[in-house]
């Protein structure tokens, strides 16, 4: 077999999933068919907006669906493409055995941490919060437990995701897991690799995120709050509650969005850590230099 005509299904969604399919498309390996979320509802008008895989898939003409549910209707969809592999990297819905069973080779996950830690719905977040210093990623052979299958391969990112933002470790994880994905799939279609069980007794799970999660106490541990601010900067965001006087409603809580921000040692003779805030968009208003009142 040709391997960089392999035929390969692909699921995925976000921005992570776009900068996984570029670096497989510069290995030479091209999807077949993708297989993304419905469009959503954004924004303060909520318009209909697409997923960033379905523009990808737009923009390199390759047929993608958009399923709401992964039922007996799509299953039969995805038996019909006669797929040798499918792909998995942040889709954001359990893949049920019956249509992981359907590949030939089985499919294969890339997950922005090194399993066993960090399984679940935010794994990068969680990893900035805690200030983990092993951060990597994982090829994982999937089963129907989430985050479960045993490995294939893992590396780990050259450097520390001290002050980093979301987004920057977001794309360096999602680059490294291509690159990875990429050096994996022959060795995985030809035989050359074991799948390796992960240590179960050692796992560490991740949550769902909210909106609220993005709230924070200004007299709280500076670090715990720049941590928050880092992770949270893509979505939800970090906000903290001023009380303000409306002329009609009265007094009010106003949401202050955070939108710069870092984190400074103080000078002598108070030289703990302090949480500066240097810009800010509060409710209803635009962008602003932030002063302390």
């Amino acid at each position: 077999m040709i391997l960089h005509s392999l035929n390969f299904i692909f699921f995925g969604t976000d921005e992570f999933s776009v900068i996984v399919l570029e670096e497989l498309k510069k290995a030479g390996f091209i999807p077949r068919l993708i297989v993304t979320a419905p469009d959503r509802p954004k924004g303060r008008g909520l318009k209909l907006t697409p997923p960033p895989v379905k523009i990808w898939a737009q923009k390199n003409n390759i047929q993608f669906l958009q399923p709401e549910k992964l039922d007996a209707s799509v299953a039969s969809q995805l038996s019909n493409v006669n797929c040798q592999l499918f792909v998995v990297a942040s889709y954001g819905k359990i893949i049920p055995k019956e249509i992981l069973d359907i590949s030939e080779h089985g499919a294969l996950n890339v997950h922005p941490s090194l399993l066993p830690l960090y399984r679940g719905a935010s794994p990068i977040q969680s990893q900035i919060l805690d200030e983990a210093v092993n951060v990597g990623v994982t090829i994982m052979f999937m089963d129907e437990k989430m985050d479960h299958g045993p490995i294939l391969a893992q590396q780990e990112l050259g450097f520390k995701i001290s002050d980093l933002g979301f987004k920057k470790v977001r794309d360096e994880l999602a680059k490294l897991g291509g690159q990875l994905l990429a050096k994996t799939i022959p060795k995985w279609i030809n035989g050359e690799i074991k799948p390796r069980e992960q240590d179960h007794t050692k796992t560490t799970y991740t949550k769902k995120i909210t909106k609220e999660d993005g709230l924070i106490n200004l007299d709280d541990d500076p670090e715990l709050n720049y941590r928050k601010f880092l992770a949270y900067s893509d979505w939800p965001s970090v906000y903290f509650l001023r009380s303000d006087l409306d002329a009609v409603k009265g007094p009010t809580l106003k949401r202050i969005k955070i939108t710069d921000a870092e984190l400074r040692s103080g000078l002598e003779p108070r030289p703990d850590l302090e949480f500066v805030i240097k810009k800010i968009i509060p409710e209803g208003k635009k962008e602003m230099p932030y002063k302390k009142s």
